[in-house]
């Protein structure tokens, strides 16, 4: 079967959209090969559709578990085989999935990065036949990305048992120096791009200057109707804005990582069907999530690169509709900034300190710790040894990224239950309610091993056996624990310290310049590149992103906020941007008459172009000699032709 007949089978559609053909036909033929798409480019078509056309499995390599089940949802109401597997899932869930992909004619697997290394996905994994690898997020294998992961680097490990295998890398935000970089950590056998413009020509960038965000921000979602998102930089924050805007009549509810995974799926779905308004939230929102009649995102933090505005604030006007991105900035913004470069990257002292407090934390010996594994209580630590939680955060990253050990974010940690009792006491208790009974049996019929040792359950496939809700489930398993029949342990989100080495003499914590100097240049190349961003009242932020990627984009957006502000001379800037670059482009090549450039400047607006022409004269940037218009290249006009080739 052909590309576009699979396409139209499986997804009603009779073409391809932008280069989606091009990636496909590139993978389909075995190259490796990297696709450059914006959010809402149509990513997933560029792997489920080649994946359908070969015989074997998929391997979808991706961190967003919320992507994963949507995805997994979607494939299977198409009638295709698709599973998944991630962080929370017990032992006996996973080699069941893992072993439907070798036997069940399985065409796809959606996996965590994080899972890549476990022994069990590594001997599973050569028993499948996998046709392709897919990256989604790739840049987050890159060193110099804004959003690097070292469970990526795992990835490589996987290229080694598949060497054979082509690889399709993904991301909707990457620089040229990412996209050099990710080519090179996947090991592509050669260089191949495709690009897509990030252009988003319904999309209207605004800058917004104020003191007060609070009032900014109602007068903003009061005068633009429509869904809205609005992000902040702390989970605290998104809260109190929260209130602040139902208590002024809009609705909203928030949004955060520390959520558990019941309470964001309702307050996703509340926002998704139009409940709520405006979702608030940090960084955590928004990868993976469809919604495209977003008519607003506004920031009232700054993201600490233009990659994260760029793919936070594209969420808007997935439909194609006008939309609107804004960035409310106040004086102390620029400090708040720059404040985050040390908090990121403390000093090298401190982070030894951090390494030696974990080890007296652990109690852990010199010598000792390879491969131990601990529950890490970031606040317990904090107050124990007199440090700030942001910076400790930051200083186990750089360890992590040094070799010394892995410090995860907060995973979810399934339940677990043990009985306490053996199973001939347990025959013999007769008082319990039917309901409480039949959660039993459907535990004893599930789980194995729940008499010698803690078995991970998932409280969600019980309710829905049993019939009963997840609360009753929960309450029953309470209540079973106070009468020692059994002991569950709730799950619960907790970061995790996994030493990879043996503990070191903190003197001998050597953190190169690649895990600290050069990332730390390259942040703060991409704060400095946030603020001029936000900065600059000259130059289109349409064309000031695009070029920031990469792309030279030759036109003024016309949208946003720059461009809609008056030039000196009276006009819009963007009018006059435009115009003054096509006279001294003219003039550059010769000398012209007024009547020669109006002539060849036969769609401007008479009126607009004789207050260019003033301008420019009388900021002699043009001259006239003898009837005839000339160039002026002098030092100021250089640098003017420098700014727009920046723009």
């Amino acid at each position: 079967m052909d590309y576009k007949s699979i396409l139209k089978q499986y997804w009603g559609y009779d073409n391809f959209r932008g280069i989606q053909e091009d990636i496909i036909r590139s993978i389909g033929s075995g190259k490796d090969t990297l696709g450059l798409m914006p959010t809402g480019g149509g990513k997933s078509i560029t792997f489920q559709v080649p994946a359908l056309a070969r015989p074997g499995l998929c391997l979808v390599i991706t961190p967003l578990i919320a992507l994963m089940k949507d995805q997994v949802r979607n494939l299977r109401a198409r009638g295709i085989k698709a599973t998944a597997v991630y962080s929370g899932m017990t032992r006996e869930e996973i080699i069941i999935a893992l072993e439907n992909c070798i036997f069940g004619d399985y065409k796809f697997l959606y996996i965590s990065p994080e899972r890549l290394g476990t022994e069990i996905f590594q001997i599973k994994l050569r028993s499948m036949k996998v046709n392709m690898i897919t990256v989604d997020e790739s840049h987050c294998i890159s060193q110099w990305g804004y959003d690097f992961r070292p469970a990526y680097l795992k990835i490589s490990d996987v290229r080694k048992l598949l060497p054979d295998v082509p690889i399709l890398a993904l991301t909707a935000t990457a620089t040229p120096e990412v996209v050099k970089d990710i080519q090179l950590k996947l090991a592509f056998r050669e260089e191949n791009v495709f690009r897509m413009s990030f252009e988003r020509k319904n999309l209207a960038y605004i800058v917004r200057r104020t003191e007060n965000k609070a009032e900014e921000l109602l007068h903003i979602l009061n005068s633009v109707q429509g869904s809205a998102i609005v992000y902040t930089r702390n989970r605290k924050k998104t809260k109190e804005v929260s209130l602040f805007l139902n208590d002024h009549d809009i609705t909203s509810t928030f949004y955060h990582a520390g959520l558990s995974n019941e309470t964001k799926d309702q307050r996703q779905k509340s926002w998704l069907t139009g409940e709520h308004r405006v979702m608030v939230a940090t960084n955590a929102f928004g990868m993976g999530i469809d919604k495209p009649d977003v008519r607003i995102v506004i920031h009232v933090d700054f993201p600490d690169s233009p990659e994260a505005y760029f793919q936070e604030a594209g969420r808007a006007g997935r439909d194609g509709q006008k939309a609107y991105a804004v960035l409310l900035y106040a004086r102390n913004d620029k400090t708040v900034l720059r404040k985050r470069i040390l908090d990121t990257f403390p000093e090298k002292d401190y982070i030894r300190k951090v390494y030696e407090d974990i080890n007296f934390y652990y109690q852990m010996a010199m010598g000792d710790g390879l491969g131990c594994t601990y529950a890490f209580n970031i606040d317990e630590f904090c107050h124990n040894f007199k440090h700030f939680p942001i910076q400790v955060d930051s200083a186990l990253k750089i360890l992590t990224r040094a070799g010394y050990l892995e410090y995860t974010d907060e995973q979810d940690n399934a339940s677990r239950i043990m009985f306490t009792l053996r199973r001939d006491e347990l025959y013999r208790i007769h008082e319990n309610s039917p309901e409480t009974e039949n959660l039993i049996r459907n535990i004893l019929r599930l789980y194995t091993g729940v008499f010698s040792d803690y078995a991970y359950i998932n409280e969600e496939t019980l309710a829905l056996r049993t019939g009963i809700t997840r609360q009753q489930v929960y309450e029953t398993l309470v209540l079973l624990t106070k009468r020692r029949i059994l002991h569950y342990i709730p799950g619960k989100k907790t970061p995790y310290i996994i030493y990879t080495r043996e503990r070191q003499e903190t003197k001998r914590i050597h953190l190169s310049r690649e895990v600290y100097e050069d990332r730390k240049e390259s942040y703060i190349r991409r704060i400095e590149a946030m603020l001029e961003y936000a900065d600059t009242d000259n130059k289109c932020r349409s064309r000031m992103l695009l070029h920031y990627f990469g792309e030279k984009n030759e036109h003024n957006c016309g949208q946003c906020d720059v461009c809609l502000s008056k030039h000196r001379s009276g006009l819009r800037q963007n009018t006059f941007s435009e115009l003054a670059d096509r006279i001294c482009q003219l003039l550059s090549n010769a000398p012209l008459s007024a009547g020669e450039l109006v002539a060849a400047l036969g769609d401007a607006e008479d009126t607009d172009l004789r207050q260019t022409l003033s301008y420019l004269l009388a900021e002699e940037q043009i001259r006239q000699e003898d009837g005839k218009l000339y160039l002026v290249t002098s030092p100021a006009r250089k640098e003017q032709d420098k700014s727009h080739d920046n723009a």
